[in-house]
């Protein structure tokens, strides 16, 4: 599996928009969220690796994902930590901790502190901000 890290960013916003859908542009760059229930990963088991749809910047091992039960997003217990970073976000009247990837800046979703073991997290992220690579 090839590393697409660093792959086609684009220098400005109107790059974006002609690199990205509509969906994908919105979520990535203006942090949107996908509506609850409709993303295409949701359900998805099988093993691969995630990426930025931005990117390609390895995000997740399919191994870390799981099904939350309450969340309507894809949520993971763990990330490929180089390659995210974290911003408070008190949008919308809330106190969440917003999941960015590193490379791109492109907004993924946000992390709770109510997920399993080993890490204790619930990464909840957007399908429309990932690419699937199956092993």
């Amino acid at each position: 599996m090839t590393d697409k890290k660093n792959q086609d960013i684009p220098e400005n916003e109107e790059g974006w928009r002609e690199k990205l859908s509509k969906e994908q542009f919105e979520i990535l760059r203006e942090k949107g969220t996908e509506r609850p229930g409709t993303g295409d990963y949701l359900g998805k088991d099988d093993e691969g690796i995630y990426r930025c749809a931005g990117c390609g910047a390895k995000l997740f091992d399919s191994k870390t994902k799981y099904d939350s039960e309450n969340s309507q997003w894809p949520s993971f217990y763990d990330a490929i930590k180089e390659n995210v970073k974290f911003e408070e976000d008190n949008s919308h009247g809330m106190s969440r901790v917003e999941v960015l990837c590193r490379n791109c800046g492109g907004h993924l979703g946000h992390v709770f502190e109510d997920g399993p073991e080993p890490t204790g997290k619930r990464f909840c992220i957007n399908s429309r901000a990932l690419d699937f690579d199956e092993k």
